[in-house]
């Protein structure tokens, strides 16, 4: 096939994630072009392990990865090329109580997902994997869709799919250059000439840093070794289910009558870190049997028949890893039309299928199928443009594959590394660090006899205690948080209202000094962004959302900002530190350290003014994210110290102490506040999520994804947000099953405790087939699954906590 001058679309990387991207392109009637370095499948696909496993914590990543399993199942028939697809089940071992809990965890995430997880005792365990030996063995899951399949062959089937549908796909044609012009793209430029393009896929896995990197686009990941063994046959039965043991960090699954085991070592290798050597096509590195020793000394006590069964070959194949684990799909926000596909962390033959397909939507319409956040480009931020602190944190995610997901566990590598001006200040005063997107930020603050530390378990942890202080402070008193990595813009110009107008669901017309809270939406009505815009000019907004949304929000308003409208977005969020002073004595405290009036005659709620304190000029913004009366406090970060300072020798005499974000978590929680990611998301519109008041449909204003909104005004809703409280002894953390009259109806988005009301409680979308109203949320048994126990809850839409605003406006 010789080289065309052109192709609406290129892809550039042959693996199962390039041919499943072309695949499903093609599928759609989409011109594309696939150009592989070497031969297809020649990278990291070759040499993958072959496990396809579904669930994942996030309910949109199991749906993808189980539309991987019906692709492979129908691919064979559909191409005539076999996949060596095995829809033989998966087997997860628990090993003690704690990690027996979070398989139980793991099996009512998957039941709220739809999955059928089955918990089995020990002998019923072995009767499906009679190799290994049981005598630790707590409980074991297994899930009977899942399989295992071959990646090159799988790979195969989809570029002959491909090309059935009209794609082209070329090997021996590596991509030397991407031209752009004025930072549009515009082709490739290979040995044998130059394509034009309107649209870049880059799915080249390893490869794909060094190469995006060139035109400026970030691709967070790192190439790690990653061994596995093949032994010799001895008679191991084809239907043999694949076989998880994260007690022992390791994998097993039959090959060719033998066994393939791996796992993740805590010591990950990292590999080329001074660039991939040219060529490395269908390589392999040198087998390291002394680091691999470990987890064969894991794996023997398991199945004891490996201690007499011979080594084919141990199998040394660098991989593509990312600094949490997920892969990374979407469009680049550094450039246009240039779309990332990589950093599989080895489970790229089970996303294959699935990511291909998202992807090729992506490209296509410009927008996922669903709500993919967790694998989304834009999740990164700026630590993650140097590799070496990526490498850091890759390697301890790695270490991290099979250890314990215990809820609310922080990262400890990289850090620290972005630090508000009170770092030393708040962790003097007994400051518990987390990290979100590099950031420090206190998450609780222990007492001089307490350990600051987290320590990790599935029932109430050891901050359970402090955080209630910290509640139970802005509750009657005040507590002061430092939320300095909130991320903060500026839109200025002279279409910036116009602009905002057309990007916002609420009203942004608004006097200068108001502050709107506003959705921002897509054209199916689902939420894109969830943020405050503070009116400070009549050319200006001052924009706040949260830490991890920075680069994501950013890109979403700057690429919805119409063509030829004058309004320019700019980063500000190095430059302001943000103190939050909340409580019924907040006021009391602000008044002391500013001459300015503060009363809510002058300076209500949803309104913002300029302030003085120790000779700090402070934007203060009377919202609050607790239900509490208070203000957040937005100055020039050189002044950090100063206004601290100020405020606490203030707020002594009032009981005011120091807060964290784990504290804010539950207060939110009982004024059922949403949260962006978890509660509410593309895949949500604001009616949905009980945000409809925050929408300008009754005005004749046109706004993005209005249409969408009205639409559905018209027709109803299928899924309702409600807020769920249980017994306080039932721990929830989030994706815990919810039972309407004895049938699942959907699952937690989100889920704590609330000190004030001594309950735990939950959000999440009570969901039907049929149109739904209030009424029928509120008429509904419910009942919530825990850990694959159901206890009683009780519903409600209303605030659980000041449902009035009574003190929130006071």
């Amino acid at each position: 096939m010789t080289l065309p001058a052109s192709s609406k679309t290129i892809i550039v990387g042959g693996g199962i994630i390039g041919c499943s991207t072309a695949y499903h392109l093609a599928q759609m009637g989409q011109e594309v072009l696939l150009l592989e370095k070497a031969a297809l499948t020649s990278g990291s696909t070759w040499h993958a392990a072959g496990l396809v496993g579904q669930l994942r914590s996030n309910a949109n990543i199991t749906q993808l990865l189980g539309y991987s399993i019906d692709l492979y199942d129908r691919l064979e028939a559909e191409t005539g090329l076999a996949t060596g697809w095995k829809m033989n089940g998966g087997l997860r071992l628990a090993c003690n109580q704690e990690r027996w809990t979070e398989v139980k965890r793991q099996a009512t995430t998957a039941h709220s997902f739809g999955l059928d997880m089955q918990l089995l005792t020990p002998q019923e365990a072995q009767d499906l994997w009679p190799l290994m030996d049981i005598g630790d063995v707590v409980g074991a899951a297994f899930l009977p869709t899942d399989g295992q399949a071959s990646p090159s062959d799988i790979t195969q089937a989809l570029a002959r799919g491909a090309r059935a549908n009209g794609a082209k796909l070329l090997e021996q044609t590596p991509v030397t250059e991407i031209l752009t012009d004025r930072g549009q793209i515009t082709g490739v430029r290979t040995p044998q000439g130059d394509v034009a393009c309107e649209k870049l896929v880059l799915c080249c896995g390893q490869w794909t840093r060094e190469l995006a990197k060139t035109i400026g686009v970030t691709v967070p990941l790192v190439s790690v070794e990653h061994q596995y063994m093949l032994t010799e046959p001895f008679d191991v039965p084809s239907d043999l289910p694949t076989l998880r043991d994260p007690d022992r960090l390791t994998y097993y699954k039959e090959e060719v009558g033998g066994l393939i085991m791996g796992g993740y070592e805590p010591n990950g290798i990292p590999w080329a870190k001074n660039g991939i050597p040219d060529p490395f096509d269908f390589q392999l590195l040198e087998s390291n049997f002394d680091h691999f020793e470990q987890l064969i000394e894991l794996a023997l006590p398991r199945v004891p028949k490996l201690e007499t069964v011979g080594v084919k070959q141990l199998i040394n194949g660098p991989e593509s890893f990312t600094p949490d684990g997920n892969f990374i799909l979407g469009e680049a926000p550094e450039i246009r039309n240039v779309f990332i596909g990589a950093g599989f962390n080895a489970f790229g033959i089970a996303s294959g299928g699935g990511a291909g397909m998202a992807l090729a939507e992506w490209v296509a319409n410009g927008e996922p199928p669903y709500d993919l956040w967790a694998v989304d480009i834009r999740r990164f931020g700026r630590p993650h443009t140097d590799t070496e602190w990526v490498r850091a944190r890759t390697l301890e995610a790695y270490g991290k594959h099979y250890t314990m997901a215990w809820p609310s566990e922080e990262h400890q590598s990289g850090r620290p590394c972005r630090r508000s001006p009170l770092y030393d200040t708040l962790k003097t005063s007994g400051a518990v660090f987390g990290e979100k997107l590099g950031w420090e930020r206190p998450n609780w603050f222990a007492e001089a006899d307490e350990e600051p530390c987290d320590i990790y378990t599935f029932e109430r942890p050891n901050w359970h205690g402090p955080v209630g202080r910290e509640h139970k402070a802005a509750r009657e008193s005040a507590v002061l948080f430092d939320q300095t990595s909130f991320a903060k813009y500026t839109l200025k110009g002279p279409d910036a209202e116009a602009a905002l107008q057309w990007i916002a669901a609420n009203r942004v017309d608004r006097p200068v000094g108001a502050i709107i809270y506003t959705q921002m939406l897509n054209d199916r009505g689902g939420i894109e962004c969830d943020l405050t815009c503070v009116r400070t000019g009549f050319d200006e907004y001052y924009i706040v959302t949260g830490t991890g949304y920075a680069t994501h929000d950013f890109d979403w308003i700057s690429r919805n900002i119409p063509d030829g409208m004058n309004a320019q977005l700019v980063d500000v969020t190095s430059s302001n530190a943000v103190l939050s002073l909340f409580g019924p004595k907040a006021r009391d405290i602000l008044a002391a350290v500013t001459t300015d009036d503060v009363s809510n005659a002058e300076h209500p709620f949803a309104t913002a003014k300029q302030i003085g304190i120790a000779g700090c000029p402070v934007l203060a913004l009377r919202i609050t994210y607790i239900g509490e009366l208070g203000w957040e406090l937005h100055l020039p970060s050189e002044y950090a110290v100063s206004v601290y300072t100020a405020l606490h020798k203030a707020g002594a005499a009032h009981g005011m102490r120091n807060g964290g974000y784990r504290a804010i978590e539950t207060l939110r929680l009982e004024k059922g506040y949403r949260a962006w990611a978890s509660d509410i998301g593309p895949d949500h519109t604001p009616d949905e999520a009980g945000l409809g008041w925050a929408v300008k449909l009754r005005s004749n204003i046109p706004f993005k994804g209005r249409e969408a909104v009205a639409a559905q005004r018209q027709q109803g809703l299928k899924k309702i947000l409600a807020t769920f409280t249980t017994d306080a002894a039932a721990v929830l953390s989030g994706r815990e099953t919810i039972y309407r009259n004895g049938e699942r109806c959907g699952w937690l988005s989100s889920g704590g405790y609330g000190h004030t009301l001594g309950q735990s409680i939950g959000l999440g979308y009570v969901r039907s087939d049929d149109w739904i109203d209030r009424d029928y949320v509120l008429s509904g048994q419910y009942e919530l699954e825990v850990a694959t126990e159901r206890v009683p809850a009780q519903v409600t839409l209303a605030p659980l906590y000041d449902p009035e605003m009574e003190r929130v406006k006071a």
